[in-house]
């Protein structure tokens, strides 16, 4: 399952922030956060980004946001909605500037520089977080807007982002007694400096302390070229010359437990993988899991909720806790008798060529593999040669520009973060400027795992004029090797495509309101990223892009039908390991305050026998590296890609029975009100919009073949 990075601190900042201000002294002019940018597109100066400019412009930034609550708070006329409600909304700039920079940094080019500077600054914005968002004075004005919005002659919009206001203080305590209040503070101080931590130990576990080394040839049987070449590159570049290395990066790692028929190795390899950061050793996250747990658990009750999924929840589509449960109950009764049905089969095709082994969860990929080739005559390798990353990148431009008119035009005179990185301009179909558009491919030590789509600038208007977006995409993709250039697998060609969903959300966001603007319900913001996914393999566009990358003969019918019959296969496992992994997510968070969690692996098992997880199969993500819920923003809420994915099925299917998967009408009202107004009301009201009605989980269970 792909990851939306959002870090906690910036979403919050994000949240309620947004700041101006022309204040800088002699030091200050030599800082580039402190004028506006003077690139093309204002896009960030990367090449003059110190790691000396964050900390001072953190500071200028919180400095000035106090003078401009400050000067809210003590404005003598009554509250209203321009001098509170839109004077707070455009309150922030300076701070979100430098936010968005170095959290979308730390997490795709870090260094210990900046996992230094995080360590610093995460006391530091979680404090100014609180002192905002427990200002009495400011919640006051913010109350009395809120209480006369009927009666103050506001539009829609306006009356929409007062109450989503006035709600936000109200979940950061601002209602609460002054002696609760710092309880809070304590415990959002905790909670920032235990997130940081924990994400610094995911991404030591997977660069610096497990790598799988080959020094026998033999040990490479079953493996295809292209992987034993990554591997020896991989070898070169970490001092291993004449040898074979594979590391925990996904690129290298699911190769492996796909290919190679050395069985101790892959269940090295994966041990190696699902005991992260579970060593015993000074990586080890069980013991800030345990206290981040507890923390969220005392954190909702003193906000007046029964535990901490219960206070997320309650702010996205699904509203209960009980709704959730209820839904992944049922797909979780659906689908795992089909992985089941599929591990059946795979312990038979070992059976039948003497292993001698009951299959254990380091098998799961090999056989899968085995019994792809044997159900539907395709073997991965086969796709892989038209799947070059250029031309499945220029195949979803493509798609995009049949759907919404727009085109992608590659620069090369913008700065970048890291040489690898691509940009391009985005231009509508009259030629407008629409946006910027970061993509950087590949693994590295400095850059966490997983894939992702953040932003440089978020688009929205200011003093009247609109501000066009800056999207970065991130990814862990297969990266050249030799002579070979990086021909993805099925799985990061659909990733692909999700994460640039999530870029064509940023990209048409519009708004007056930064509060409002693209500011979905966490259980909505995967519509977007999801429903691209479908276009990736209809043939029709598989026709467009999967160009052999030798030959640039286009994909064959017989593969492409291989392709499309396969669509059921691995589903069962697939939606099972999600599934549990989301109960776990809410098993933890489920959890009442006071809670005394002392066993974070024994209570995993437990939470997991319950459901009947079969043991060849774990939750996708394993308590101790689950990054999307212990240092991102999908605590209590891992669920929501499979909430979303009863949207995305819906909607394409829309599409699909229209005749035309481009269809222009539908294409122009899914922009409308799936991308650009999605923040103008609730999810379901947006959709329906839309659709016209209520979405069906019929299409995503046939999609599955879970019915």
């Amino acid at each position: 399952m792909k990851k939306l990075i959002l870090p906690l601190l910036a979403v919050a900042l994000l949240t309620i922030a947004g700041c101006q201000g022309n204040k800088k002294d002699a030091v200050q002019d030599s800082n580039p956060f402190f004028t506006e940018y003077d690139t093309p597109f204002q896009v960030p100066p990367f090449d003059r980004i110190d790691t000396s400019h964050y900390i001072p412009a953190f500071e200028e930034g919180i400095r000035q946001h106090d003078e401009e609550i400050a000067a809210i708070v003590s404005n003598p006329a009554a509250p209203d909605f321009e001098n509170t409600i839109l004077a707070f909304d455009k309150s922030g700039k300076l701070l979100e500037r430098v936010a968005m920079v170095f959290y979308n940094l730390n997490g795709a080019h870090t260094s210990d520089k900046l996992q230094e500077i995080a360590r610093k600054i995460s006391p530091l914005m979680a404090r100014h977080q609180d002192d905002v968002s427990l200002n009495p004075g400011l919640f006051a004005r913010i109350k009395a807007v809120y209480e006369n919005r009927m009666n103050a002659g506001l539009d829609d919009q306006q009356i929409r982002v007062t109450e989503k206001f006035f709600r936000d203080f109200e979940r950061q305590g601002a209602n609460l007694p002054v002696e609760e209040q710092e309880k809070l503070r304590t415990i959002n101080a905790e909670l920032s400096m235990l997130q940081v931590k924990f994400g610094e130990n995911q991404l030591a576990e997977i660069n610096k302390n497990f790598k799988l080394v080959i020094d026998n040839e033999d040990d490479l049987a079953g493996l295809p070229e292209g992987v034993i070449a990554a591997a020896k590159e991989t070898a070169s570049a970490m001092g291993d010359e004449g040898k074979w290395v594979f590391t925990l990066a996904k690129p290298s790692l699911i190769p492996f437990l796909q290919y190679a028929d050395n069985r101790q190795l892959r269940e090295k390899l994966y041990r190696g993988y699902f005991m992260r950061g579970n060593n015993s050793n000074a990586n080890d996250n069980k013991r800030i899991v345990a206290d981040i747990v507890k923390l969220r658990a005392e954190k909702a009750a003193l906000l007046g909720f029964d535990n901490y999924a219960a206070y997320i929840i309650d702010d996205n589509m699904a509203k209960t806790t009980g709704a959730v449960d209820n839904f992944l109950a049922e797909l979780f009764r659906a689908s795992l008798p089909v992985a089941k049905k599929d591990l059946s089969e795979m312990q038979k095709i070992a059976d039948s060529e003497g292993a001698g082994i009951k299959l254990e969860s380091w098998d799961w990929w090999y056989y899968a593999e085995k019994l792809r080739k044997q159900k539907y005559d395709l073997d991965e390798n086969e796709l892989k040669p038209y799947l070059k990353l250029e031309n499945v990148r220029d195949g979803m431009f493509a798609v995009a520009g049949k759907l919404y008119g727009i085109t992608f035009h590659k620069l090369t005179n913008l700065p970048v973060y890291q040489k690898d990185v691509e940009t391009f301009e985005v231009k509508e179909a009259d030629g407008s400027h629409l946006g910027v558009l970061y993509m950087d491919y590949f693994p590295r030590p400095e850059k966490s795992g997983g894939a992702w789509c953040t932003g440089f600038r978020s688009a929205g208007w200011e003093d009247g004029q609109k501000v066009d977006p800056v999207v970065s995409i991130v990814c862990n993709f297969t990266p050249p090797a030799g002579d070979t250039p990086s021909l993805l697998t099925w799985e990061e060609t659909t990733t692909l495509f999700h994460e640039f969903g999530h870029g064509l959300h940023g990209l048409f966001t519009d708004g007056k309101y930064t509060r409002t603007a693209g500011n979905v319900a966490r259980d909505f913001v995967e519509l977007p990223s999801q429903i691209m996914e479908n276009w990736a393999g209809e043939p029709e566009v598989l026709k467009m892009y999967a160009k052999h990358y030798q030959t640039g003969e286009a994909i064959p019918d017989a593969l492409i039908e291989k392709l499309t019959n396969s669509g059921h296969f691995n589903q069962g496992f697939v939606t099972v390991e999600y599934i549990a992994a989301s109960i776990l997510d809410l098993e933890f968070h489920k959890l009442e305050a006071p809670v005394k969690l002392d066993d974070v692996i024994a209570f995993e098992k437990t939470a997991m026998d319950k459901i009947g997880l079969i043991p060849e199969i774990l939750p996708r993500y394993r308590s101790t590296y689950f990054s999307h819920i212990f240092d991102g923003g999908y605590a209590a809420g891992y669920y929501v890609y499979l909430w979303a994915a009863v949207l995305d099925s819906d909607a394409f299917d829309y599409f699909k029975q229209s005749g035309d998967i481009f269809n222009p009408e539908l294409a122009a009202a899914f922009r409308k009100h799936c991308l650009a107004e999605n923040g103008n009301d609730e999810g379901m009201v947006q959709y329906r919009k839309f659709r016209g009605q209520d979405p069906s989980p019929e299409p995503l269970l046939k999609k599955r073949g879970l019915k």
